[in-house]
């Protein structure tokens, strides 16, 4: 039972030295690794019987097994995951991954929604469920132009704020939720989407606002908060050569600036033909030579219709129904699902050649039934993204993706 011998291990809290970016930290996490067997005993149960059959009789595995010393293998979580009300999901969870996002709860709207008022209630009990669980805790997303309520950009007027306002209402916002899980939250998604798709910078209200330097504002003002945690810029369709270049640009401006920039997130909603995998392994080797760590943050596989000639993830995009669109409302053929499998398989067969700068591949979602891709663009089709079907089963690109991992990694120095 490697799976559950694997899942015990604790992972430990990352910190920052001049030699090694991120080295283990293990105060304050010892007195947790006892607790773990019974709580990963009942975790495992129902997944167990499940890899038992989708791996015809071969040992059962994990996601974060097979690729650990590589990678981190990660989810973005619901409320109903975390919580435990869907037991299912959450032992799911427990028995796969070692790293774990918000989808929603730590954006601004949810958070922050009114001047005065904070709502951490299902915050504190997302970082709980990580602690508890020894997982790679990420903070997703402090400075975005979406979900962010109206009201931050304005004064009591609803007339536009300041400069100096606005960026004192970004560090008292920031200082908050940060300050609150410093030393918890390991890893933050600083400013998320802030390139157009030509690589210049998106005229969001903050940039209209600040100006070019709130990037660089967002990430002081959080290292500050806290200085041992791992900062990110995560964007969408970075493998696209003008947006590629434009992120490469910001990332070198703000390293010359002394900005504390530690990774950027590739979030890789991608499609069954889009980007190619030379793409891929050209934007990862890119970002490396700027010194950065490279995460993919938001990996799903879309095998529907695309609806846009553009590869965007643009939450405002609202398509019409169309049943044209949906064509696998009863589940997917075989010859699909051996496709997307193929898909998955050669994603992470790219990103493991990667070890050491590819710190970590999250999932946006758990299993098919939760995927955002269910209503985006369109309201309502029957998406099939992920690598665990609607039931919770594993897919055959769950094989893939545990038949693609290294069979030997070397230990690799300042991994996280």
């Amino acid at each position: 039972m490697s799976w559950l011998n694997g899942a015990k291990r604790s992972l430990l809290r990352r910190t920052r030295t001049p030699e090694s970016p991120f080295r283990p930290d293990i105060s304050g996490r010892r007195n947790q690794v006892a607790k773990t067997g019974t709580a990963l005993k009942l975790a495992g149960v129902a997944g167990l019987m499940a890899f038992q059959v989708a791996m015809s009789g071969q040992a059962p595995t994990s996601l974060k097994d097979a690729y650990q010393g590589c990678f981190l293998v990660g989810a973005a979580l619901n409320p109903a995951q975390f919580s435990g009300k869907d037991a299912r999901e959450a032992a799911l969870v427990k028995a796969q991954f070692n790293s774990i996002s918000p989808e929603n709860i730590l954006k601004w709207e949810v958070v922050h929604p009114k001047p005065d008022t904070y709502n951490f209630a299902l915050a504190d009990q997302y970082v709980d469920f990580g602690l508890k669980n020894h997982m790679f805790i990420i903070g997703h997303t402090l400075v975005w132009h979406s979900q962010t309520p109206k009201w931050v950009f304005e004064d009591e007027q609803g007339n536009p704020l300041s400069r100096t306002s606005l960026l004192k209402r970004l560090h008292d916002h920031i200082q908050t939720v940060v300050g609150r899980y410093k030393g918890k939250v390991n890893a933050w998604d600083v400013v998320n989407e802030a390139l157009n798709e030509d690589g210049t910078l998106r005229q969001s209200p903050w940039m209209k606002i600040i100006g070019e330097d709130y990037i660089e504002k967002a990430f002081e003002y959080v290292h500050e908060a806290d200085p041992q945690a791992q900062l990110n810029y995560n964007d969408y369709s970075l493998e696209n050569d003008a947006k590629r270049k434009g992120a490469l640009k910001l990332v070198e401006a703000l390293k010359a600036k002394g900005v504390p920039i530690n990774g950027v997130g590739l979030q890789d909603h991608v499609h069954m033909d889009w980007p190619t995998l030379n793409e891929i392994d050209t934007t990862i080797s890119e970002f490396g030579k700027l010194g950065m760590k490279v995460m993919i943050t938001e990996l799903d596989v879309d095998v529907l219709p695309q609806v846009t000639s553009s590869q965007t993830a643009d939450v405002s995009l609202n398509v019409a129904a169309d049943p044209k669109l949906n064509p696998y409302p009863n589940g997917l053929p075989d010859s699909v699902q051996q496709a997307l499998a193929k898909r998955y398989g050669d994603l992470f067969a790219t990103y493991a050649k990667h070890c050491g700068v590819v710190t970590r591949v999250t999932l946006w979602g758990v299993t098919d039934k939760n995927s955002w891709k269910n209503d985006w663009p369109v309201k309502g089709r029957t998406s099939y993204p992920l690598l665990f079907d609607r039931s919770g089963q594993p897919k055959p690109a769950f094989n893939a993706v545990i038949e693609a991992a290294p069979k030997k990694v070397s230990s690799i120095s300042g991994l996280f």
